[in-house]
């Protein structure tokens, strides 16, 4: 398809702003909307960099697809500005376990297309995660090494990492942000997801999924095999239990 210069020029001031903030609002999503011309020339630049644009309610975001993506979060990035200086590997993969059950709370099953939920508090939050620790102990050793290699986890590190965080919650809003406590950690994925616009605080500890989230669960993160697989896997003993004791109900 030929495109007129001044078409090519409309879609390449666009994408030019989506690229360097990741959102464009208002004037930019109605020019994306009502051109189709425009758009498919955006949807076409996006693919080129291994990205996705969306809409997402008032919002046209881009959405990376693979790590490789040049608008991809490094690791090194996220070490950096978010864990402290001497994080590793480990660190960063219970980050993003921690992503992971705070979107899951939302959702009733990994299948789920809408939210069941409308908050999180952020000490329910704590708990759920604890309990998916607890779930990844109930693995058998040799089948939790299995599932490393599978998902490139390190589960026992992530498990390790947990346990060795102070078990603090009231005192550790007192203390330095340096303290190593899952209070802490816990603030920092949120500090996280509201920089990335994934989550909004609608009241003290309460935490709300964007409309942003809600679209990249939708059409991205629900739909990847590779993170269903994870989901199914860290909610693996939670569905046994609930059927079993379905079972035993009937």
């Amino acid at each position: 398809m030929r495109y007129d210069n001044e078409t090519v020029l409309k879609a390449f001031r666009l994408y030019a702003e989506l690229a360097q903030r990741g959102v464009v609002e208002r004037e930019g999503l109605q020019l994306y909307l009502a051109d189709d011309e425009v758009r498919g020339l955006i949807d076409q630049f996006a693919r080129e960099v291994d990205c996705l644009a969306m809409t997402a309610g008032d919002q046209l975001l881009l959405i990376p697809l693979v790590r490789l993506s040049p608008f991809h979060v490094s690791n090194e990035y996220l070490k950096k500005t978010y864990l402290h200086t001497k994080a590793v590997n480990a660190d960063l993969y219970l980050l993003y376990v921690a992503v992971i059950v705070f979107v899951g709370a939302f959702y009733d099953s990994y299948q789920s297309v809408e939210p069941t939920r409308d908050f999180l508090p952020m000490d329910e939050w704590l708990g759920l995660v604890q309990e998916r620790i607890e779930g990844l102990k109930e693995h058998d050793p040799e089948q939790l090494r299995k599932y490393e290699k599978e998902f490139s986890y390190n589960w026992s590190a992530i498990m390790e990492k947990w346990d060795a965080m102070d078990d603090i919650k009231e005192t550790a809003k007192k203390q330095s942000g340096n303290t190593i406590s899952r209070f802490s950690f816990m603030n920092t994925v949120r500090r996280f997801l509201l920089d990335q616009q994934l989550a909004d605080e609608i009241g003290e500890d309460e935490l709300v999924l964007t409309e942003r989230a809600k679209i990249v669960v939708q059409r991205y993160f629900m739909e990847l095999q590779h993170n269903r697989g994870i989901l199914q896997f860290l909610y693996q003993f939670e569905e046994d239990r609930k059927n079993a004791e379905k079972t035993k109900e009937e």
